[in-house]
């Protein structure tokens, strides 16, 4: 689990889902590489897992990248079946996360009310 004031991050592997929450706001690509590891990892061990972003209010640009390139890495492996869950009510999410779907077209979005 990382856990700062402003944000929570930690996988549940027996839901097989990573859990954001809060605002994320770190200083470049650097400063998500421990978000990043934890995203690797929970791939690391299943054939289906889901990036529950519903509690997380914002993302920076540089977070935005940073799941760009974990879409990237989990397209280029192969045999993973992704979905990234958020909410209709948070704005970066209803047009961020569509655009992933372009660098993965089998990425599964779940954006709930």
């Amino acid at each position: 689990m990382i856990q700062t004031e402003d944000f929570t991050a930690h996988h549940d592997p027996d839901q097989r889902t990573v859990f954001l929450k809060g605002f994320l706001r770190l200083n470049g690509i650097e400063e998500y590489q421990p978000i990043m590891n934890l995203l690797l990892g929970a791939i690391e061990e299943t054939e289906a897992c889901v990036v529950d972003l519903s509690d997380l209010e914002f993302l920076n640009s540089s977070g935005i990248s940073m799941l760009s390139m974990f879409v990237v890495r989990v397209r280029d492996r192969g045999a993973i079946d992704l979905t990234f869950r958020g909410s209709n009510q948070v704005l970066w999410q209803t047009r961020s996360l569509k655009n992933l779907k372009r660098l993965m077209p089998a990425l599964t979005i779940d954006l709930r009310d």
